[in-house]
This record gives structure tokens, C-alpha cells and sequence, in this order.
């Protein structure tokens, strides 16, 4: 080397990726071969307490490096850090080997025969990525013979994200997990927690019952006792008055038990004095969360207090029976049409407060903000909307001069219009809904006559076709399909506002009158949610609306519900799911 000339020394960095693998491959080999160089061994618990169990051999920094048990173990001052063998009580033989083998080699095959197992010994030694394991494979298992005994083993062992899994899913598929053998064998609190819950999704609160009583006579001899309890947390007010006198009241064990009988008075009551029935409130007159089914209900535009067109939009969530404000649309609209298309809400055309409009937007729930999308060929007020075949139907309208029978069908793929096949009727204020795969349009007038006929589109053949008539002329009314019935509320007949409403039936082929509404609603805004209808504002023939009301199919009658607060009436009514909506703030 040169006096005074700097030199720099040549480096080279050798790593060996798979070095930590194959060092604890080579470990695991040394322990396999008698247990050369190890310096404990684990033994399982076994059957004879006064003996030692079959032994695992081991080394103490290999599992104090993968378990923070046998870190605490090994490293404080306890008996078992200076002792050849350890023995693990509440842990089996073969899951003990199997995790101990997983701390060299950091596999693990788990399985439906050994889940369990391994969830406690995981657990107890405190393997979290082993415990995470099991945990993975029970939430993928859910099913309704399984999710009971899920469910259990998460509440033993504290497994906070898989209970709640397991609680959501037994919630969401009560009907089928009630029918199980799991399901018989649940312990009385288990039962009593279960049926009590907000979260049930049943079709309706007979489901519950028949549940209850089913697992009641499961096992008479022990269970009849509780039968008082197990009923006490069925909403019998909810049943229909048929389903309690036909199936609740006559059964031998309810009218043997007085409790019983006391329980089944409350309903009776509840139904016979519907006035009173603001002082009859109790947890059991209260509908379960679920059976109101999982969406929120929009308004949208119409008029204000004053008579004007409003851009504003705001939704009611059927849960806590609130309203509150969601983004307004670019335009004012009233007499608009509504549809709902892969989870975004759609407000076409309408009636600005000086045009009728033929542009179009879309409220995307997810990010709350509307777009404009592509307008529409033709102005149109007063005009009906639905979805139907991944596609957006808009059916007549005013344009302003005329009533029209022309259609127009949205791509939302390509963002374009086009027209299909006009009506044979031209038809304003008309309602639209889609029954039994097809658009049907009901009423409507052509600026001279107002119409209690029917037409509906075959898609197929591009032809539209007449459909049995209502038994009562009607323009501005609602539509609403539910269970394959087709439903006319309210309107206008040319002299009355009405609060009538019929419906038709698929199977009788014809239009029956049911109950009418509290209140009469023309331009009325109808939604179906869960087994309801909801009928939203309206004009009564004196004022705008801002009331709501809503049909029980089960009760068979009207009743008010929550008003909306900024609109007055002539709205545009929509559901969207719940799970399309971002929370509110």
C-alpha cells in the first residue's frame, strides 16, 4: 500500500434467505432423532393423573421463541424452567405434538376432527397464529348444523371477531338453523338469549314460535317447566289474529299453563283494542330489527312547504323510524320518476318549477353524491319509472303540450337512450311496477279521460298488450309488487282523492279492493320494504303531504309512521339496501 493514498476495502453482504427455516428444519430433525440436543419434554396430560403422559421432546428457546406461555414458563423463576420434563395438563396428546411441531416447522393441517382441540391447546399455550388459524377454518365451516357449536366454542375462548361472525350468521338464517338437531340441544339460557334477540330475520313472528315450541317438545318432561320463560320472549302481539286463534290459542300446552294464558291475553287485547294500543306498549308489541328487512327508503325532490320544486332528498330508516337529509340533486324536480339499478338510485325527468325536464341523475350511496347521466330523447313530467332486465323503462309522462305514449329504455352499460315499442294508450301520471317478469303501467290519463286499464310490455317480442283492468279509474297513484300481487294506492279519479287501494292477484287472475288508507293521497310515492308498503305524502284535495303510512300484510291494515320532514308531497320514492348506504354521520 501507498504511504498517503486512501484506499476503500471491497465489501460483500452473503445472505442466506432460507437460513432461519433450515435451521429450525435441522432442530426439528435433531429432536426427531431421540431428541438429540434438546433440553426438555413436554408431556401430555394424561388419563392416570399420577403418571406422565406420552413425551415430546424439545428445545426451550425453539418454544419460548414461539409461545409466550412457555416463554413465562421457561424464563421466570418456576419449577418447570429447571426440569427435564414438563408436564401440560387440559391439552391432548396428539394436539400438543401437533403444535409443538408447528413451532419448528410452522405448518399446522387443521381439520374438522381436530378444530376444537387445537382452538383449546392454541388458546392455552397461546399460539395466536395457530388460534387464528382455527378460527379462519370455524368461520368458513358456518353453516346451519354447524353455527350453534361455533358459536359456543367462540364464547369459551374468547374468539370476539368469530362470536360475532357466528352470531350474524345463526341471526340472518334463524329459519334454518331452528330446524337443526344442534339447535334442539341448546341449553335453556342459550335458547331463552336467542329468541329474545333484535336481530332475528324471520318472515314473521310465527317462525319464532313454531322455533320455540319446537324446541319445547324436544325434551316435554324437562322443558315443559320452562315453557312460560321460552314464550315470554315471543312477540305473540305480532301474530295475526288467525295464526293465534287457529294455532296458539288451542294448543294443549299454552292452555294448560296459566302464565301461558296470561301471555296470549296480552295479544288477544292488542288486537281487539287497536286504539289502545299506544298503552300497550311492550319489549314484545316491538318488531324485531330484521323483520323491517335490511334497506332504507328515499325521497326524492318534489314540492316544498310553498308549492315549489325542490332539489332536496333525504331518506327514512325504517330501524329508529327517522328521517334525515342525504345530497340534494343538481336539478329541482317534481312529478319525477324513480328507479333503483345495481344498487344506485336513478331520478329521471320531472318538472323543474318552469320546464319539464328530460335529463337524468344517479345517486350513488357508496360515495353520497348524484351524477348526471345521459338525458332522455323526450321531455317528460308526471312520468313513470322501473327497472327491469339490468335496464331503466320510463313509460309516458307530459311533455309539456301532450300526454305521451312513447317509452324510452336506459343502458346503463353505454350510458344511452333508446326507444321501444309506445304504448297503446298515451298515459300521464301513471304508475309503472314490474309483476311476474314484466313492466306493467296502470292508469294514467291522456289529458281527457283518466284510465283504469292496464297494458304490459313483453321485452321478448317488443309489444306491448292489455292486462286486466282495475275495478277503479285512477291517475297520480302508487304502485307497489309484493309476494306476486300487484297493488294500486291511491290517486285521482277525476272527482276524488283517493285512499282506496286494490290489489291483483296472480293466482285469481283479478282486482280486489283492500283496506284503504288513514289518509287520501294523489301523486303518492309507494315503496315496498320487508312484508310493508309504504305510501309517502301526497295531495289530499286541500294540501301537500308530508305524512307516511304504512300496510302490514300480516295486520292487514294502515297505520302512520314517521312524517318526512323538508318535503310536502309529489315525491319520488325508492329503497335502497342497507348495505349499499354509507352510515350516517
Amino acid at each position: 500500500m501507498t504511504e498517503g493514498k486512501e484506499t476503500t476495502a471491497r465489501q460483500y453482504l452473503y445472505v442466506e434467505e432460507q437460513h432461519a427455516n433450515s435451521t429450525l428444519s435441522r432442530l426439528n430433525d435433531l429432536r426427531n432423532e431421540r431428541g438429540s440436543l434438546c433440553d426438555v419434554s413436554i408431556a401430555a396430560e394424561s388419563e392416570d393423573s399420577a403418571s406422565v403422559g406420552r413425551r415430546i421432546f424439545a428445545h426451550r428457546a425453539v418454544l419460548a421463541a414461539s409461545s409466550p406461555y412457555f416463554k413465562a414458563m421457561f424464563t421466570a423463576d418456576m419449577l418447570e424452567s429447571r426440569s427435564s420434563v414438563v408436564k401440560i395438563h387440559g391439552v391432548e396428546a396428539d394436539t400438543l405434538a401437533a403444535l409443538i411441531d408447528f413451532a419448528y416447522t410452522g405448518s399446522i393441517r387443521v381439520t374438522t376432527n381436530n378444530v376444537c382441540s387445537l382452538l383449546a391447546g392454541a388458546s392455552l399455550i397461546q399460539m395466536t397464529n395457530v388460534r387464528q388459524a382455527c378460527v379462519d377454518f370455524l368461520n368458513s365451516s358456518l353453516r346451519p348444523s354447524t353455527c350453534l357449536g361455533i358459536q359456543a366454542l367462540a364464547d369459551t375462548y374468547t374468539c370476539s371477531d368469530l362470536l360475532h361472525l357466528a352470531d350474524e350468521y345463526i341471526y340472518q338464517h334463524f329459519g334454518e338453523v331452528a330446524s337443526t338437531d344442534e339447535y334442539l340441544r341448546l341449553s335453556t339460557d342459550r335458547l331463552l338469549s336467542l329468541l329474545q334477540r333484535e336481530e332475528l330475520r324471520v318472515r314473521s313472528e310465527e317462525q319464532v314460535f313454531e322455533a320455540a315450541m319446537r324446541w319445547v317438545r324436544a325434551d316435554l318432561d324437562e322443558r315443559e317447566q320452562w315453557l312460560p320463560d321460552v314464550l315470554s320472549k315471543v312477540r305473540l302481539p305480532l301474530l295475526s289474529p288467525q295464526y293465534l286463534l287457529d294455532h296458539v290459542a288451542p294448543d294443549p300446552l299454552i292452555r294448560g299453563d296459566l302464565r301461558c294464558r296470561d301471555l296470549l291475553d296480552e295479544a288477544k287485547d292488542y288486537h281487539l283494542v287497536p286504539e289502545r294500543r299506544a298503552r300497550m306498549q311492550t319489549p314484545r308489541t316491538v318488531p324485531r330489527r330484521c323483520s323491517k328487512e335490511n334497506g332504507l327508503i328515499y325521497a326524492v325532490g318534489g314540492l316544498s312547504p310553498s308549492g315549489e320544486s325542490m332539489n332536496c332528498v333525504e331518506r327514512l330508516d325504517p330501524l329508529d323510524a327517522e328521517w334525515t337529509l342525504v345530497a340534494s340533486m343538481h336539478s329541482m324536480r317534481s312529478r319525477v320518476g324513480v328507479a333503483v339499478l345495481n344498487g344506485k338510485l336513478y331520478a329521471i325527468g320531472g318538472y323543474d318549477g318552469g320546464q319539464r325536464l328530460n335529463s337524468m341523475e344517479c345517486f350513488d350511496p357508496a360515495t353520497g353524491k348524484w351524477k348526471t347521466m345521459a338525458s332522455m330523447h323526450t321531455r317528460r313530467s308526471a312520468v313513470a319509472a322501473a327497472a327491469m332486465n339490468d335496464r331503466i323503462f320510463v313509460v309516458g309522462g307530459y311533455d309539456g303540450t301532450a300526454s305521451l305514449s312513447s317509452v324510452e329504455v336506459y343502458d346503463v352499460k353505454t350510458d344511452r337512450w333508446k326507444f321501444v315499442a309506445g304504448m297503446s294508450t298515451s298515459r300521464s301520471a301513471a304508475g309503472a311496477g314490474v309483476f311476474l317478469g314484466q313492466l306493467h303501467v296502470l292508469g294514467g290519463h291522456d289529458g281527457l279521460s283518466i284510465f283504469n286499464s292496464v297494458e304490459q310490455y313483453d321485452a321478448k317480442h317488443n309489444q306491448w298488450k292489455p292486462a286486466p283492468s282495475m275495478q277503479t279509474k285512477r291517475c297520480r297513484l302508487g304502485v307497489a309488487v309484493l309476494n306476486k300481487r300487484l297493488f294500486a294506492v291511491g290517486g285521482y279519479d277525476g272527482s276524488s282523492f283517493l285512499n282506496t287501494v286494490e290489489v291483483y292477484d296472480s293466482k285469481s287472475r283479478v282486482w280486489m279492493p283492500l283496506s284503504p288508507m288513514t289518509t287520501r293521497r294523489s301523486r303518492v310515492g309507494v315503496a315496498v320494504l320487508g312484508n310493508r308498503i309504504y305510501a309517502v305524502g301526497g295531495y289530499n284535495g286541500l294540501s301537500n303531504l308530508n305524512s307516511v303510512e304504512v300496510y302490514d300484510k300480516e295486520c292487514h291494515e294502515w297505520r302512520l309512521e314517521a312524517p318526512m320532514v323538508y318535503h310536502q308531497g309529489g315525491v319520488g320514492v325508492a329503497v335502497l339496501p342497507r348495505t349499499f348506504c354509507a352510515k350516517k354521520s
